[in-house]
Formats: structure tokens, C-alpha cells, sequence
């Protein structure tokens, strides 16, 4: 029986092949024990209405008022009635979940009416969970791990993916048969140049699903986490998670006046959409944007490990002093379109995580539903999998990611990103990074360029604001960097 073929080790990718058992799995990835993914980085936790007085209707109302209710109806409900069940899944493999005399320690954060975040180690909640489930993985008879590789094309015969070609650390290329491909491939954040992805938050799985042919659902939503620490040489810049917020951090101006006063009922818990947008027009106006959390001080080192040890550092002191922020790229709700169970468009190509879209972040993703999507996604397709045919032909033709852009050329596009599709956009904007990028001989032939200009244009083609897609035409806008003639045409 040939393998199904899980490509990325992030909380999605390891799910799917646990869940893909006994069906033979190769998972290959970037890095090693799943550590390098954005999932390790995440400091939130899983969302699910396990505490007292809460429900799934409950935690469903609050996804959608994120979401700007673009939601996919069933695709939220199935998400939150899978909540409860996913967490005790993940306890019961070993995640060591924060617990109080009554049960579960909950957090509360942006966008939730009530404390409903399961966390484990206070703030390192990603990297206890990739941890537990590297652990299971490496430990699964039926799973072959094969650790920095670089997924380079698909292999596909009459329209079916069949094979996944890569590129291990010493720059060898092989093709890997396969009944059938999982893309577990994570976001695009490593596309700006203010992110709080990993570098190998690249968009090369939606890139090489989009070449392919697989249908595309919603890239013009990008989530910008409004509390990134602002160390603007940092990449990724450090996170300071929603949470310090929840348990009572305030973000202020330079006057110490709060920053979210009047701007909506939740104050500084509010979506984070509606967060990133105030703080950028703050940014945009000269001011400087802080979060106080001396209330915390306390509290910080045994609560928020993680974020105690980025300020630490950096020289910080959370407990005495205000953190300079500012909104960076933080997820993509777009993606490839898959359905319940991470089918795409395309026979034999499966997507989950954040390289999927079924709908069920809507226009805007509601705090710690990421990790939560990616457990329940990533077990759904596993077993999805097990039903793929046994054997399947060899490849006839092969899909290529293509000439990859340089560290220079890279250096451009992210500020044209940054400047057009930033928690912000217009027209002007949009069409002004389409033409830079179209101009730039190193950028218009690499696979990065093209992405890039599949996200513009979606934004383009939205003309009214939904979400974290805010459309200001008319208003003023940041110039997106110049792109002269000159440079474009002595490449």
C-alpha cells in the first residue's frame, strides 16, 4: 500500500498523521521536532467552551461577530462542538494544560465573551502542544519522518496528485509517491516585513496548490496581531500575546491615555481586526503605541513565562515599564480551499491548518480558534486519508514551484506588502505594488512575486471593507516604497 504524504510539522501536519493510523505515512518537513512552525510560536491557546455556564452556541456567537459573519455556518459549528473533545484528546496524549482546583485554568482573550482559552504553560502553549505530538509521532510505527526537506513540486497524472517532489538540506531532489498529499504547509507572513510568522512561513504550499490548479478561497483576509513587540529589526517580531490583555494589560498612548476607550464595547478585548486598525492609525498619525501590563507585575513570571523571557531579552522590564507595540502580520484566514474534511479542488490534494480556508475564520480570525482549527482539521484529513486508493500510477507531468526571488528581491516585496496590504488598503495602493512587482525582473519570475500578486489582486477585487480586510479609498494611506524604472530595467 502506497504512503499518503503529509508535508509540515506543525500542530495540522502531526495530527494528520496520528490520525492517519494504520495507513503508512511520510511526513517530511523544514525543520526538526516541528519546533521551527509557527504553531511552536503560538503563545495562545486552544479556544473551547469546557468552563461553567458555557456552550458551543456561545463560543459559535463569538466567531462569527469576529468573523464579520463570513463564516461558513456549518463549517464554525462543526468547529466548536469538536472543541471540548479535541482538548481531552490532546491531555490525554500528555499536553500538560494549565489547571486550577476546579479543572482547566481558562484565559480570556480578544473577540471572547467569557475566559474560554485552554492554555498550557502559561504562554508557550504552541510549543507544549508541537512538543507532545512530535513525541507521538516519532513513536508511530506507521510514520516515516523525514526532517529538512523543502517541498518542491507535485506530481500529478489526469488531473489526480499522485507524488510530491522535494529538496533535502544537501540539495537533492526526489519525487515521493503518493495515494495522497497532505499540504500542512503553514501561512505567508514571511511575505512582510512586519510578521510574527517563522521564516518558513513562506506561502510555498499555496503557491505550488495555486499553480497546480486547486481553487483559492478568501486571500484578501490577513489578520494583523495588534500587540507585536516593536523591535522593527526582529523577524519575526516577538509576540506579546492577547492573554496579558485578558487578565488586565491596557494599551496606551504616550500620555497614558487608553488607546481603546470608546472604540468598542469589548475596550482592549475587542477583535483584533478593529485592535491592529486603531493602533495603525495611531502609528500613522506620530504617536507611539504601549502596552501597560505593571497591573501584572506579580503575576508575569509565573503566568507569562514566555513573554517575561522576550522582554528579559531586550533589556524590558514588563513589571515596571510600558512595551512599545505595533500590529504585525500574524495569519492568513485565506488559502486553498478545502472542504470538511481538507479535500481542495484537486483529486488526491488534501490542505489543512493555515494553508487551508473552508470558512470557518470568516473575514477575520477569532483569538485561539488557529490552534483549535488545526487540531480538529488536521485529525479530520488524517483520516480522510486512510481512504485513499491503494496504489496510483506514476506521474505523467509535473507542477514546479519554480525560481525562488533572492534576499534582496525579498527585501522589496515586503515593503510593498507591508505598505499595500497592511491592516489598511486602497485601490491606488493595491495597484501600485501590482505594477512594482510586474516591473521587477527578479521579482515578476519567482514563485513568491506571483503569490504575492494573486493576494493583491483579491484585495483588489474586493472593493468594500469586510473584516480584516479594510478598504480606505479616499483616506490617506502610507506610500508604498518607489519603484523606479531605472532599477527594474538594470536587473
Amino acid at each position: 500500500m502506497q504512503d499518503v504524504v503529509i508535508v509540515g510539522a506543525g500542530v495540522a501536519g502531526l495530527c494528520a498523521a496520528l490520525a492517519a493510523a494504520p495507513r503508512p505515512v511520510l511526513l517530511l518537513s523544514r525543520g526538526r521536532d516541528g519546533v521551527e512552525s509557527a504553531s511552536a510560536l503560538a503563545q495562545g491557546g486552544i479556544a473551547a467552551a469546557v468552563g461553567e455556564g458555557d456552550d458551543p452556541q456561545a463560543h459559535a456567537a463569538d466567531t462569527f461577530a469576529a468573523g464579520a459573519h463570513h463564516n461558513e455556518v456549518a463549517a464554525v459549528m462543526s468547529l466548536v462542538q469538536a472543541a471540548p473533545a479535541a482538548v481531552e484528546w490532546l491531555a490525554a496524549l500528555g499536553v500538560p494544560f494549565d489547571r486550577d482546583g476546579r479543572g482547566w485554568r481558562l484565559g480570556r482573550e480578544g473577540g471572547h465573551g467569557r475566559a474560554r482559552i485552554v492554555h498550557a504553560g502559561g504562554d508557550g502553549s504552541g510549543l507544549a502542544i508541537v512538543r507532545v505530538l512530535a513525541r507521538a509521532v516519532k513513536a508511530a510505527s506507521h510514520v516515516r519522518w523525514l526532517e529538512d526537506w523543502e517541498l518542491r513540486g507535485l506530481g500529478v497524472r489526469d488531473g489526480r496528485v499522485v507524488a510530491v517532489r522535494a529538496r533535502d538540506a544537501g540539495g537533492h531532489l526526489q519525487e515521493f509517491r503518493a495515494a495522497a498529499v497532505l499540504l500542512a504547509t503553514g501561512g505567508i507572513g514571511a511575505l512582510f516585513g512586519a510578521t510574527t510568522n517563522p521564516p518558513g512561513a513562506d506561502g510555498a504550499g499555496l503557491a505550488l496548490a495555486l499553480a497546480a490548479g486547486a481553487a483559492a478561497r478568501d486571500l484578501e483576509f490577513l489578520q494583523f496581531h495588534p500587540t507585536a513587540l516593536a523591535v522593527p529589526e526582529a523577524r519575526p517580531r516577538p509576540l506579546l500575546t492577547e492573554a496579558l490583555r485578558g487578565a488586565g494589560a491596557v494599551l496606551r498612548d504616550d500620555e497614558g491615555r487608553p488607546l481603546m476607550a470608546g472604540q468598542h464595547p469589548l475596550g482592549d478585548l475587542a477583535p483584533r481586526d478593529i485592535v491592529a486598525r486603531r493602533l495603525f492609525r495611531h502609528l500613522r498619525e506620530g504617536g507611539r503605541c504601549w502596552l501597560d501590563a505593571t497591573a501584572l507585575a506579580e503575576r508575569l513570571a509565573a503566568e507569562f513565562p514566555t513573554v517575561a523571557g522576550i522582554c528579559a531579552r531586550r533589556g524590558l522590564d514588563p513589571a515596571r515599564q510600558w512595551l512599545p507595540v505595533a500590529p504585525a502580520m500574524h495569519y492568513h484566514m485565506g488559502g486553498v480551499a478545502v472542504d470538511a474534511d481538507g479535500r481542495t479542488t484537486l483529486p488526491g490534494l488534501f490542505a489543512a491548518g493555515e494553508v487551508a480556508c473552508s470558512g470557518v475564520h470568516g473575514a477575520n480570525r477569532l483569538a485561539s480558534n488557529s490552534l483549535l482549527e488545526a487540531v480538529v482539521a488536521g485529525r479530520r484529513a488524517g483520516a480522510a486519508m486512510r481512504a485513499a486508493p491503494a496504489r496510483v500510477a506514476a506521474a505523467a507531468d509535473s507542477v514546479e514551484l519554480g525560481v525562488g526571488a533572492t534576499s534582496s528581491d525579498l527585501t522589496r516585496l515586503r515593503r510593498w506588502m507591508d505598505a499595500a496590504l497592511g491592516p489598511e488598503r486602497d485601490a491606488a495602493g493595491l495597484r501600485r505594488a501590482l505594477t512594482c512587482i510586474a516591473a521587477d525582473v527578479g521579482l515578476a519570475g519567482s514563485w513568491q512575486g506571483r503569490l504575492a500578486g494573486r493576494l493583491l489582486e483579491a484585495a483588489l477585487a474586493r472593493p468594500v471593507s469586510l473584516g480584516a480586510h479594510f478598504r480606505c479609498d479616499g483616506i490617506s494611506s502610507p506610500e508604498a516604497p518607489a519603484c523606479p524604472a531605472s532599477r527594474a530595467s538594470s536587473r
